[in-house]
């Protein structure tokens, strides 16, 4: 997970680069849930590629998720740790460079708001300041509240237009 998933998507933009002549310095992407975890590996991994991302409810370390679902893809996290280490965000966050939206909600089931801080703390200690944690105190995994995804989807906004169109 964030291997070949992830090339995809910088294959996508240098076709839309080289094919379209969109310009490589306003490039960003957003995605949430497995989305969300794409935004943060590339955000992390392909600082060149992407300048700006949203992360939105994302899995920042596998050994955390949903144990069913992971250990059939990366194993059992004592029998393979470094598919582990490999496939989880919160390992790469010292590539950050461009700048990065994160938002969860805050009483999530599927993949726990703790992520999302353990992350930032991660990013504190790290000394970046490109970034920024929306929680959202009544939202669990999929938002119900209006005003949560107005929220949402405002700062996403603000953040590609005063990012992207520099």
């Amino acid at each position: 997970m964030g291997g070949k998933d992830l090339s995809d998507h910088v294959d996508a933009v240098k076709y839309l680069v080289d094919s379209y002549g969109v310009n490589p310095q306003h490039v960003g992407l957003y995605g949430g849930s497995y989305g969300g975890f794409m935004a943060l590996m590339a955000m992390f991994t392909q600082p060149e590629v992407f300048k700006a991302g949203a992360a939105l409810r994302p899995v920042t370390d596998w050994a955390n998720y949903n144990h069913g679902y992971t250990s059939n893809i990366l194993n059992e996290p004592y029998n393979d740790s470094l598919a582990y280490y490999r496939s989880s965000p919160l390992y790469f966050a010292k590539g950050l460079k461009g700048d990065l939206l994160i938002c969860h909600g805050m009483v999530d089931v599927n993949v726990h708001y703790q992520d999302a801080v353990k992350l930032a703390q991660r990013l504190i200690e790290l000394g970046k300041d490109n970034w920024e944690l929306a929680g959202y105190p009544m939202e669990d995994h999929g938002f119900v509240e209006p005003s949560s995804w107005t929220d949402e989807y405002k700062r996403i906004f603000k953040l590609f237009e005063t990012v992207l169109k520099k």
